[in-house]
């Protein structure tokens, strides 16, 4: 076991994902073709959206809005956490040029339900077209507050995206993060020490279906990288298994095409855990505008999860 507090690999993870983002961004929606052909490498600007070079997406800015509620809490307040999105989503709060943009549809019907008072634990979407990678995409600030138990990960999970598939997606991705942070196993080791977990813990859940390919190592070049959240988290793990290093691992994640951002986003956090802050490009870090708001938030953060 590592000789680590869980609260020191905060920063790893949320720059790392931060960054995975921020790389996505100009390319989301382009083919893997279109990619194979014009490869990302470094940070790009404009592209999709139209955005000044390292922008980050709602990936970054609800994890952002997160951590900034359990912060401010101190504690996992689940209107509270609602409020800060709804901040995010009507004012543009978290961003860093006011303006909202790249949200999902699950994600808008929720916060709108929200604001016409729905209590925040019943406003996620739940039926099987609600499985988009929304609530994955945000969540690992969970992974660093100690002894965090399934429900509340599903909880978090379900302020947006409340179907058993996608809350088991998000508690698998949370076992990963913090086998990394607590444990010093290889990548694959990592993965199969949660996977055992999710599958001891959820039993003959039928969900569990989706994830075999995760738990059974069977994941091939032929992954779909769409928004999809077992897409996504597939795509995720086999960047992970295929790379040796930070940047490999996010470029493979945004070279798959189709939602490059959140897949990046989401390995970059793992990638970031995994092999640290010092292994994530420091050049990728300093093109990103406003990024010493996040390392402060980062730092605050793991000073609020040394006492939790």
């Amino acid at each position: 076991m590592k000789n680590i507090k869980i609260s020191m690999k905060v920063k790893d993870g949320i720059i790392g994902l931060v960054v995975g983002d921020a790389l996505g961004v100009p390319v989301e929606f382009n083919s893997r073709e279109s990619l194979k052909n014009n490869p990302v490498t470094n940070m790009r600007e404009y592209g999709t959206y139209n955005m000044p070079k390292g922008t980050w997406s709602d990936d970054s800015s609800m994890t952002l809005a997160t951590m900034n509620s359990i912060l401010n809490k101190k504690a996992i307040d689940y209107e509270d956490i609602m409020n800060e999105f709804c901040e995010w989503f009507f004012k543009s709060k978290y961003t860093q040029y006011n303006e909202t943009f790249d949200y999902g549809n699950t994600t808008s019907k929720s916060l709108m339900k929200y604001i016409n008072g729905f209590d925040a634990i019943k406003c996620g979407g739940n039926s099987t077209h609600d499985n988009g990678n929304g609530s994955l995409m945000r969540i690992l600030p969970l992974a660093f507050i100690r002894d965090i138990d399934y429900e509340s990960i599903e909880c978090v999970s379900g302020l947006t995206h409340s179907h058993k598939r996608s809350q088991i997606a998000c508690v698998l991705y949370i076992e990963i993060a913090k086998s990394m942070i607590i444990n010093d196993l290889k990548i694959d080791e990592h993965i199969e020490k949660a996977c055992r977990k999710i599958i001891e813990y959820y039993g003959d859940c039928e969900e569990l279906i989706h994830f075999k390919r995760i738990f059974n190592d069977t994941l091939t070049e032929n992954i779909q990288s769409s928004g999809y959240v077992i897409d996504t988290l597939e795509s995720v793990i086999y960047c992970l298994k295929n790379t040796d290093n930070y940047r490999d691992a996010v470029l493979k994640a945004v070279n798959l095409g189709g939602d490059t951002d959140t897949i990046a986003a989401i390995c970059g956090g793992l990638c970031g855990i995994y092999y640290g802050f010092e292994d994530i490009p420091i050049d990728w870090i300093e093109e990103i505008p406003k990024i010493d708001k996040v390392i402060s938030l980062c730092e605050k953060y793991e000073a609020f999860c040394d006492e939790y």
